[in-house]
């Protein structure tokens, strides 16, 4: 193969020389040697031939102990299959993307590591020889752009899930719920006389009361895959996948308890503190092929909670969004 990988990797990543700036092989081989990125030579079998020195300070690793390695060896299992569909594309003959995956250090911390590749080809027969991988630490972006997620889905006030989360995780729920033909439950929670509580304690009091009352179903809706949601105003509303009409049911009397049992002072209300009234619904995913979904589980479930609220409040009233019946014939 003509010419050394160094000169060869200075003619993809070099820019084009000027007169009397050309920079010589040992010039790059410093610049190399000195990045803050990790550069690995990777033979025909994607096993690592040389790593540079900055491995030691992004991995934690030393150079020489990746060396005879394949890259997926030090990557976090769970995203291994990321990098074998990039290893894939490249020995295929393709460029592949560049990825991102999560390296365990052995001190235990994970760095994120950006990884781009590309591919040396033999001048002769064209095809691929070797292959440079550039690693890249990007666990700070990473850390700014997970930050930016959770701010752009949760209600700044309660620390719940916002509206658009709420609705994002409906639609995914119930779509779940279809193909499993399962069970999806929803509760609506609304403080009751909250205007009027606002108006005899003040704002400030009225946003301590919405961050109790979140705190409140916390305490009660534990169940990974559960979603809890500010939905608007004093309304909270809770995610139920795979949960019949009973166990829902079981989870807002609890709700509604423990919001009594926080005690806390409402001059205004019949129970002389605060109180919610809730509303749930249930259907079953068959439901949403003859029914509009996830909308017709909102307006049931808004709908129960009126009835809560006509009834005298500080209740749970349920109701169940049924298929129609096999043998039922149109008029």
């Amino acid at each position: 193969m003509a010419g050394s990988w160094i000169q060869r990797l200075t003619s993809l990543f070099a820019p084009p020389a000027r007169s009397g700036s050309d920079l010589s092989e040992a010039d790059f081989r410093l610049l190399i040697e000195n990045s803050r990125d990790i550069l690995c030579r990777l033979g025909p079998d994607l096993h690592i031939r040389y790593v540079s020195p900055s491995a030691r300070g992004i991995l934690g690793r030393p150079p020489d102990s990746l060396v005879g390695r394949l890259p997926s060896s030090f990557v976090l299992e769970e995203d291994r299959p990321i990098i074998a569909a990039a290893a894939q594309r490249v020995a295929a003959g393709f460029e592949a993307e560049p990825t991102v995956v999560r390296c365990p250090r052995p001190d235990g911390s994970l760095v994120w590591i950006e990884t781009t590749t590309r591919t040396l080809r033999d001048p002769v027969t064209g095809r691929p020889a070797e292959f440079i991988l550039v690693m890249r630490d990007v666990s700070e972006r990473q850390a700014l752009q997970r930050r930016l997620e959770h701010e752009a889905t949760t209600d700044g006030l309660t620390g719940l899930a916002n509206r658009r989360a709420f609705d994002e995780a409906l639609a995914v729920e119930w779509a779940r719920a279809v193909r499993s033909d399962t069970d999806l439950s929803l509760i609506l929670l609304d403080v009751d006389r909250f205007k009027a509580f606002n108006d005899l304690y003040g704002h400030p009091a009225g946003d301590g009361c919405l961050r109790d009352v979140a705190s409140a179903i916390r305490g009660i809706v534990r169940r990974p895959g559960d979603l809890i949601a500010r939905y608007g105003g004093e309304e909270m509303a809770i995610i139920l996948p795979r949960t019949p009409p009973a166990g829902a049911a079981r989870v807002a009397r609890a709700v509604c308890a423990a919001v009594q049992a926080m005690g806390v002072p409402h001059a205004d209300s019949s129970c002389g503190v605060l109180t919610a009234s809730v509303g749930v619904a249930t259907a079953a995913g068959v439901v949403g092929r003859t029914i509009a979904m996830p909308e017709g589980l909102l307006i049931g479930a808004d709908g129960a909670l009126y009835r809560a609220k006509a009834k005298g409040r500080n209740r749970v009233e349920t109701t169940v969004l049924l298929p129609p019946r096999a043998d039922a014939r149109a008029a």
